[in-house]
């Protein structure tokens, strides 16, 4: 059971190694309530995991609107965080994510204001509160990155250094030498100033992305998510996983991946408690449960109903429209003739002989999870389909 949750999630999973050495033991010894114990302390860690993001850097970095990009907000929107051309960010400010509340990006004044000070920064703005910063540049690199560089690398905590408004560099470097331009040369030299300049104030090897707060799928951002899914810890690695706006069919994949963990671990833990087959499962109020899990990823993937109608405003596209384009709204809808029992009982056999599943031959667990995997597959294939055919087609 566990070599294969430990080859499923290549060690990127809920569980270090050390709690798999311990999960291992205990299963081994027959102490089931023992394992049972473990299981239920690394749910609740993730499900109460916070994130606290701080991003900083001088002032018409581009600060406000990466967080609202990373939030999917729009700029204009009632709760994005303020944007302009002139400093807009007096005070810290905290901006949950619209749909994991545990996830809350801290919009830092612009270092080198005159209230803000280098020297100072960063006891006033609470270093201590953040499990990482995104340090924001753009246009040209400036001394003030550097020292604040400087500062939380003597200080223990990550940096990654962000530089901004890379499309409007290329667009303007393409105008003023319109025939020796080159792309790839242009965020070559980009990331080469950055690099010496970071390296002058002894950073040996510095993590620089270069983005667009307007194309997120563009240039660096998916390098970036990558090595942040990385550096977390096991147990909020889940929620920022869930929080990245679906801007790729990889980070699509990783939030199914994550899901799919906890699904496998309540399942194991389900397996554990059961001794004997569990009959009429399928009542009332499991029902209700499953509809709650549908409704859960289907906010996870940004296809439940407020997101859809949002991505119609966007993409003046009719909700009825989108709703022909996927499956997972009419999952639980069924006929006047049609039993719902009967109906999830075919969708847990019909994917268990798609999909081997993560657990071993022999072990009991209930259909649910095998229903809730179906759920997933399909809220996860719907998310690729809004992708591919409402914002990467032309309307």
């Amino acid at each position: 059971m566990i070599n294969n949750y430990e080859t499923e999630t290549r060690g990127r999973g809920f569980l270090s190694q050390e709690n798999i050495t311990s999960l291992k033991s205990v299963l081994k010894e027959g102490k089931l309530a023992e394992a049972v114990a473990l299981i239920n302390k690394k749910i609740e860690d993730v499900d109460n995991a916070l994130l606290n993001i701080a991003v900083t850097g001088e002032s018409g970095s581009g600060k406000s609107s990466f967080i609202n990009a990373f939030r999917g907000i729009g700029n204009e929107d009632d709760d994005a965080a303020s944007t302009g051309v002139v400093e807009t960010t007096t005070n810290i400010s905290s901006y949950e994510h619209p749909k994991f509340p545990n996830v809350k990006f801290w919009d830092l004044p612009g270092i080198g204001t005159p209230n803000f000070q280098p020297k100072s920064y960063l006891k006033q703005v609470n270093f201590s509160d953040y499990d990482f910063f995104f340090i924001m540049s753009s246009s040209r690199f400036r001394d003030n990155d550097a020292k604040l560089a400087q500062e939380i690398r003597q200080m223990g905590k990550k940096f990654y250094f962000v530089r901004t408004k890379i499309d409007s560099d290329l667009d303007n470097e393409r105008k003023a030498k319109p025939k020796s331009f080159n792309r790839e040369n242009v965020l070559q030299q980009i990331r080469k100033n950055c690099s010496q300049h970071l390296q002058k104030v002894g950073t040996e090897e510095p993590q620089i992305f270069l983005i667009s707060n307007f194309e997120l799928a563009s240039f660096d951002f998916p390098k970036l998510q990558d090595i942040l899914t990385k550096e977390l810890p096991e147990h909020k690695r889940h929620v920022f996983l869930l929080s990245l706006p679906n801007i790729s069919e990889d980070i699509i994949n990783q939030k199914k991946a994550t899901l799919q963990e906890k699904i496998w671990l309540k399942a194991l833990k389900s397996g554990l408690l059961s001794t004997v087959p569990f009959v009429g499962f399928f009542r009332e109020e499991s029902i209700a449960q499953l509809q709650n899990h549908l409704n859960d990823y289907q906010r996870d993937f940004g296809v439940d109903d407020a997101s859809l109608l949002k991505i119609s405003q966007e993409s003046n596209r009719s909700i009825e429209e989108l709703k022909t384009l996927i499956k997972s709204p009419h999952l639980l809808t069924i006929k006047k003739d049609e039993n719902l029992s009967e109906k999830l009982l075919r969708w847990a056999e019909i994917f268990c002989s798609l999909n081997g599943g993560l657990l071993a031959t022999g072990l009991y667990y209930r259909k649910s999870y095998k229903i809730q995997s179906y759920f997933l597959e399909t809220v996860a294939d719907d998310a690729k389909i809004l992708l591919l055919k409402v914002w990467e087609s032309p309307v």
